[in-house]
């Protein structure tokens, strides 16, 4: 069964415009302020589950969003067996390249459960 995309809820245009000036920012919550910043992270995500369609991985960033992602067993009930989850600044590092995906493994930033939830291969993503 084919994936249907996730319906977006972030301007793509205002998406863009946001990740702009939190990449100016450094990704600093402080200086970017949490409305553009949460615009910037829920792009980030719609843009992933848009480039990688399914329903296999669940990936959150609270407290700004969460999509299904990745082709694979579809998931339904209860917490999903794949998950991903870190706070908004590393999800824009690993999602802009500033932060490699084994580095924040290792410093515990990002919780990955599952073996389809290691995005190492997926991010960053280009383009953005």
């Amino acid at each position: 069964m084919a994936s249907v995309p996730a319906r977006r809820r972030v301007d793509p245009a205002a998406g863009s415009a946001a990740v702009a000036v939190a990449r100016a920012c450094d990704f600093d919550a402080e200086r970017v302020g949490r409305t553009v910043l949460g615009t910037a992270v829920r792009y980030a995500l719609e843009e992933f589950a848009a480039r990688h369609p399914g329903r296999s991985v669940e990936l959150r960033v609270p407290p700004y969003g969460a999509v299904q992602c990745i082709e694979g067993p579809r998931h339904t009930r209860g917490t999903p067996p794949n998950t991903f989850e870190t706070d908004a600044r590393t999800w824009l590092l690993l999602v802009d390249g500033g932060l490699a995906w084994g580095e924040a493994l290792d410093s515990g930033v990002v919780r990955a459960s599952g073996h389809r939830a290691d995005l190492g291969a997926l991010l960053p993503l280009t383009g953005l």
